[in-house]
Protein backbone atom coordinates (compact mmCIF):
# COMPACT_ATOMS: atom_id res chain seq x y z
CA UNK A 1 0.00 0.00 0.00
CA UNK A 2 1.44 3.71 -0.81
CA UNK A 3 1.93 6.37 2.00
CA UNK A 4 -1.47 7.99 1.89
CA UNK A 5 -3.22 4.80 2.80
CA UNK A 6 -0.83 3.50 5.24
CA UNK A 7 -0.55 6.96 7.17
CA UNK A 8 -4.57 6.18 7.39
CA UNK A 9 -4.04 2.88 8.61
CA UNK A 10 -1.64 3.68 10.98
CA UNK A 11 -4.12 6.72 12.40
CA UNK A 12 -1.81 9.34 10.90
CA UNK A 13 -1.17 11.28 7.95
CA UNK A 14 1.12 11.32 5.07
CA UNK A 15 3.56 13.93 6.53
CA UNK A 16 3.35 12.65 10.00
CA UNK A 17 4.27 9.49 8.44
CA UNK A 18 7.60 10.96 6.11
CA UNK A 19 8.85 12.96 9.51
CA UNK A 20 8.92 9.95 11.52
CA UNK A 21 10.45 8.00 8.67
CA UNK A 22 13.21 11.03 8.11
CA UNK A 23 14.04 10.61 12.06
CA UNK A 24 15.20 6.91 11.68
CA UNK A 25 11.90 5.42 13.93
CA UNK A 26 10.53 3.15 12.20
CA UNK A 27 12.93 1.52 8.98
CA UNK A 28 12.14 2.98 5.79
CA UNK A 29 9.52 0.64 4.03
CA UNK A 30 10.96 -0.67 0.62
CA UNK A 31 10.41 1.05 -2.30
CA UNK A 32 8.58 0.17 -5.97
CA UNK A 33 10.51 0.74 -9.14
CA UNK A 34 9.54 4.51 -9.48
CA UNK A 35 10.89 5.07 -6.13
CA UNK A 36 7.41 5.10 -4.10
CA UNK A 37 7.03 3.26 -0.59
CA UNK A 38 4.91 0.38 -0.48
CA UNK A 39 3.98 -0.68 2.92
CA UNK A 40 3.08 -4.31 4.16
CA UNK A 41 0.99 -4.77 7.18
CA UNK A 42 4.58 -5.07 9.46
CA UNK A 43 5.29 -1.32 8.70
CA UNK A 44 2.20 0.09 9.77
CA UNK A 45 2.51 -2.17 13.13
CA UNK A 46 5.54 -0.19 13.73
CA UNK A 47 4.00 3.08 13.15
CA UNK A 48 1.32 2.39 15.19
CA UNK A 49 3.89 1.08 17.64
CA UNK A 50 5.84 4.64 17.53
CA UNK A 51 2.80 6.42 17.66
CA UNK A 52 1.98 4.85 21.20
CA UNK A 53 5.33 5.52 22.50
CA UNK A 54 5.06 9.18 21.21
CA UNK A 55 1.56 9.45 23.13
CA UNK A 56 2.53 8.22 26.12
CA UNK A 57 5.24 10.93 26.50
CA UNK A 58 8.71 9.50 24.78
CA UNK A 59 10.28 12.16 22.92
CA UNK A 60 11.36 11.09 18.76
CA UNK A 61 15.02 11.01 20.42
CA UNK A 62 13.35 8.18 22.74
CA UNK A 63 11.85 6.71 20.08
CA UNK A 64 14.87 6.71 17.81
CA UNK A 65 17.27 4.95 20.99
CA UNK A 66 14.96 1.91 20.73
CA UNK A 67 14.13 1.82 16.72
CA UNK A 68 16.16 -0.99 16.50
CA UNK A 69 13.69 -3.11 18.60
CA UNK A 70 10.49 -2.11 16.93
CA UNK A 71 9.98 -5.11 16.25
CA UNK A 72 10.22 -7.18 19.35
CA UNK A 73 7.78 -3.88 20.52
CA UNK A 74 5.18 -5.32 18.15
CA UNK A 75 3.66 -7.60 20.65
CA UNK A 76 5.91 -7.20 24.04
CA UNK A 77 3.08 -5.91 26.56
CA UNK A 78 4.12 -1.91 27.49
CA UNK A 79 6.09 -2.52 30.27
CA UNK A 80 9.13 -3.81 28.61
CA UNK A 81 8.90 -1.76 25.96
CA UNK A 82 11.89 0.10 25.06
CA UNK A 83 13.24 -1.05 28.11
CA UNK A 84 17.29 -1.81 27.98
CA UNK A 85 18.86 -5.32 28.75
CA UNK A 86 20.76 -5.87 32.01
CA UNK A 87 23.89 -6.29 29.67
CA UNK A 88 23.99 -3.02 28.09
CA UNK A 89 26.49 -1.58 29.68
CA UNK A 90 26.55 1.70 31.83
CA UNK A 91 23.51 3.13 32.39
CA UNK A 92 21.62 0.34 31.34
CA UNK A 93 19.86 -2.81 33.25
CA UNK A 94 16.18 -1.52 34.65
CA UNK A 95 16.53 2.15 33.75
CA UNK A 96 16.02 1.93 30.27
CA UNK A 97 14.32 4.83 27.64
CA UNK A 98 10.81 4.49 29.41
CA UNK A 99 12.04 4.15 32.82
CA UNK A 100 14.50 7.80 32.25
CA UNK A 101 11.54 8.96 30.92
CA UNK A 102 9.21 7.88 33.63
CA UNK A 103 11.57 9.99 35.80
CA UNK A 104 12.12 13.20 33.56
CA UNK A 105 8.35 13.24 33.78
CA UNK A 106 7.98 12.94 37.57
CA UNK A 107 10.68 15.79 37.73
CA UNK A 108 8.56 18.03 35.56
CA UNK A 109 5.72 17.25 37.56
CA UNK A 110 7.17 18.15 41.10
CA UNK A 111 8.97 21.37 39.01
CA UNK A 112 5.10 22.52 37.78
CA UNK A 113 3.83 21.57 40.99
CA UNK A 114 6.20 23.82 43.04
CA UNK A 115 5.71 26.83 40.21
CA UNK A 116 2.00 26.41 40.87
CA UNK A 117 1.82 26.78 44.39
CA UNK A 118 3.97 29.41 44.05
CA UNK A 119 1.76 30.86 42.40
CA UNK A 120 -1.34 30.56 44.42
CA UNK A 121 0.13 32.05 47.56
CA UNK A 122 0.89 35.18 44.97
CA UNK A 123 -2.39 34.97 44.03
CA UNK A 124 -3.26 34.88 47.62
CA UNK A 125 -1.43 37.51 49.02
CA UNK A 126 -2.86 39.74 46.39
CA UNK A 127 -6.81 38.89 47.17
CA UNK A 128 -6.02 39.55 50.77
CA UNK A 129 -4.38 43.24 50.11
CA UNK A 130 -7.75 43.94 49.26
CA UNK A 131 -10.17 44.38 46.24
CA UNK A 132 -9.23 47.09 42.96
CA UNK A 133 -5.04 46.61 43.76
CA UNK A 134 -3.43 45.98 40.45
CA UNK A 135 0.24 47.00 41.56
CA UNK A 136 2.70 43.52 41.47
Amino acid sequence: MRIGDAAAAAGTTPRALRFYEERGLPPPPPRTATGQREYGARDIARIGVVRELLALGLTVEDVRGCAGHLDSLLDAPLPQRCGVPADAGEGGGSAGVAARRLAAIDAEIARLTLLRERLAARVAVRSADGPGRDSP
